[in-house]
């Protein structure tokens, strides 16, 4: 990786730009395969399949059967299962954190106010298929799902590998269904014969997938966040590992080509040790292709001080970042633009993706200055109530009415007035 020595701060948006996704030509593409499922349903589903997946169905293939899903488990060693068991416990237990108690407020003497969070009641997950089978993501979606008490949980995907449907039923889906592609994102959001319609869909995929999320969500179908390729930025001083940022490095170019790699420091003699061990490193990995056109992507930069470093981070607002340096916690503090944070030499970024806790599903592609990663929040609907007793409206109502009579909206004023005048009636002085 080249590095880039005390760039301006000009030259930042440049720097920091993302590889450039041409959405145009694949939304043309993705389009007629949602018209198609919206009008053929089950009978496109199988059409569908066998074009893209080269798979032959027919219409009561589409779910996949509960002896099916009973069978995954022992396909499995004993010690995937315990660590696919182990990390559902650690997942579900900082999630399960995040519930909050209802609070009641009493803004004036008589005024209630609180909410309650009911949980979505029909949620679509979709995990892709390819070279990489996606069991911890049923585990990232699924467990906050599991814990709102969503209804229904339709998951798609084109994968039969044995862990997906393991993790499926540990997490309670409620139907599996082997369909990928954009085709599946249509199944969820129009609904099939078989396929239930969904409320809001979750999940990452291809081009095609985020593409086909992005044109239901655009006829009002609520998804998870808009999604780019994955992402990860270092910030790394002399006490950092340079093989551990390597590999950090590594951990994230291996997903795919498109992806991009960030390393940031104030070090040239870390950034050298780094790629130095990057090249032996990338050697050794069997998706080493695929890491070595993210790498192309990629960019070390070389920055005078820390509080530079903190800017430019910020104005990056990377999925992931990693803070390998002496006063990590303090910095974590500055950072305002991040999906997802890990402290020092011992936090690899692939323990977030797997079993830490924390969910890995996260804003990438600079939307993290505006939107959160998948949590329990992600799941549930906030729903506000209150409650006005005769004296809290005599306290409100003044209040409600000198507003609607700046705003000329008189039926608003009337129906505190008319309430008001029967107070003073039932009660006169």
């Amino acid at each position: 990786m080249n590095i880039i020595p005390f760039p301006d701060r000009a030259e930042w948006p440049a720097l920091l730009a993302r590889p450039v996704q041409s959405t145009q030509q694949i939304e043309t593409a993705v389009a007629p395969i949602l018209a198609q499922v919206r009008a053929g349903g089950d009978s496109a589903l199988v059409e569908l399949a066998k074009k893209f997946d080269k798979i032959d169905l027919d219409s009561s293939q589409l779910q996949v059967s509960s002896d099916e899903l009973d069978a995954a488990e022992s396909q499995l060693s004993d010690e995937l299962k315990a660590a696919i068991r182990q990390a559902y416990q650690n997942i579900r237990l900082f999630h399960e954190r995040q519930k909050q108690p209802i609070e009641k407020v009493e803004t004036m003497p008589g005024v209630m106010c609180w909410r309650k969070s009911v949980g979505i009641e029909k949620v679509g997950l979709y995990i892709p298929g390819g070279t990489a089978p996606l069991f911890s993501t049923v585990l990232m979606l699924g467990i906050p799902a599991q814990l709102a008490g969503c209804r229904e949980v339709v998951l798609c995907t084109p994968s039969n590998h044995p862990a997906i449907y393991f993790a499926a039923k540990l997490v309670g889906v409620t139907k599996v269904f082997r369909i990928g592609g954009a085709q599946a994102i249509a199944a969820m959001a129009y609904g099939t014969e078989s396929v239930p319609q969904v409320y809001k869909i979750f999940g990452p995929g291809n081009q095609y997938v985020t593409a086909a999320k992005m044109l239901v969500a655009k006829e009002g179908m609520a998804i998870d966040m808009p999604a780019g390729p994955s992402e990860v930025a270092v910030y790394a001083d002399d006490s950092a590992i340079p093989s551990f940022v390597a590999a950090d490095l590594l951990s994230q170019a291996e997903h795919g080509a498109d992806s991009q790699v960030l390393l940031v420091s104030t070090s040239k003699k870390l950034l050298n040790s780094v790629n130095l061990t990057l090249g032996t490193q990338l050697s050794r990995l069997p998706r080493q292709d695929m890491a070595a056109k993210a790498l192309e992507n990629s960019k070390m930069i070389l920055l005078d001080n820390q509080a530079d470093a903190i800017d430019l981070l910020n104005d990056y607002a990377a999925e992931h970042l990693i803070l390998s340096i002496e006063n990590a916690e303090e910095v974590a503090e500055q950072i305002i633009n991040a999906g997802s944070i890990f402290l020092g030499n011992y936090t690899p970024e692939s323990a977030g993706d797997y079993a830490s806790g924390t969910n890995h599903t996260l804003p990438t592609n600079g939307f993290a200055r505006a939107y959160s990663g998948v949590s329990l929040d992600s799941f549930v609907k906030k729903i506000t109530i209150q409650h006005i007793t005769p004296e809290g409206l005599q306290n409100v109502g003044p209040v409600v009415e000198a507003m609607a009579e700046a705003e000329s909206l008189d039926a608003h004023k009337r129906a505190v007035t008319l309430r008001l005048a029967s107070l003073t009636e039932a009660n006169p002085v």
